[in-house]
């Protein structure tokens, strides 16, 4: 591919990341055509190489965000769509955080709108994304699986996992973590009060000093990020 070609998907994919926000946000009643824009946007770009992980990511991030405000059979259609577009991204990039992470969140928001049990294969399936995106970077991962556990009533594996999560400097504000449904199997044990305990304690200041976050590592931020801030649904 030419250098002009390049520079041209990827001004058409950076347009289309924008657009996501847009479409996110669209009050009009027209967002499902936005959507349908956008996809389109992704796949013409994932007809060149280069940028095919990237594009794929995107493309099912939209696709879980269309995913979210929809109810029933819809919702569910929307969620394996994303799992499809996060699962080859992963085949194209073994090592894509973001969507390792975004794959095991379609999972637990499907299961969600089928109302799985919590030993169901589909919670199954999205433990094993996050465990895939701990192994790509240690912790970023463990709430998602202590939120898993939870719902497992598996009160030890749940600690460690908040522990690690902790560690790692992963773990969501304590108001989240304490109104987080996923946690109403444990909220009231004693160690996880003690754990919130330890958690609102003022540190000692100290000086640290943050490495400089990889382009995969800031959209598994950002992602995490949008989740927090989004809807009334739950969000990893």
């Amino acid at each position: 591919m030419s250098l002009i070609a390049s520079f041209q998907k990827k001004s058409k994919m950076e347009t289309a990341i924008k657009q996501i926000t847009k479409a996110r946000q669209d009050e009009s009643g027209n967002t499902d055509q936005l959507y349908k824009h956008i996809y389109q946007t992704f796949a013409d770009v994932i007809s060149d190489e280069p940028m095919r992980a990237q594009a794929l990511y995107n493309w099912g991030a939209a696709l879980l965000y269309q995913a979210k405000v929809k109810d029933g059979d819809q919702a569910v259609t929307l969620y394996q769509e994303a799992i499809q577009k996060f699962e080859f991204c992963l085949l194209l990039q073994a090592e894509y955080l973001a969507a390792a992470i975004d794959c095991g969140v379609a999972y637990m928001d499907m299961a969600r709108v089928k109302n799985a049990a919590p030993d169901d294969a589909i919670y199954e399936q999205a433990k094993k994304q996050f465990e895939r995106g701990n192994a790509i970077q240690a912790g970023t991962a463990s709430y998602n699986l202590a939120c898993i556990y939870s719902l497992r009533g598996d009160n030890e594996a749940c600690l460690k996992a908040l522990q690690s999560s902790k560690a790692k400097a992963s773990l969501p504000d304590v108001a989240d973590i304490t109104s987080d449904p996923d946690m109403a199997n444990v909220k009231d044990q004693d160690w996880f009060l003690a754990f919130i305990e330890e958690l609102t304690k003022i540190p000692e200041p100290v000086v640290i000093i943050v490495p400089e976050l990889t382009p995969e590592e800031l959209e598994a931020k950002q992602a995490q990020e949008d989740r927090l801030k989004g809807d009334n649904r739950k969000f990893y």
